[in-house]
């Protein structure tokens, strides 16, 4: 296996033989398998976070 790789912030690894993935910080598959590594790092270059949804306040009716 090779060397991890880090492209806009996630992690391009090769988790089996031929099978390349994109993870989060948290070594979480996001994308994958690629045939190749170029592939991953292409996909993880438009890869874009969502933000989370906000938070509602719950209303109070006493």
């Amino acid at each position: 296996m090779s060397d991890v790789k880090k492209v806009n912030g996630y992690l391009i690894k090769q988790l089996q033989t031929d099978a390349w993935w994109v993870l989060d910080s948290t070594d979480e598959p996001i994308a994958g398998p690629f045939g190749s590594e170029a592939a991953a790092t292409e996909v993880a270059n438009v890869l874009q976070d969502q933000p989370s949804a906000p938070v509602r306040k719950r209303k109070n009716n006493s």
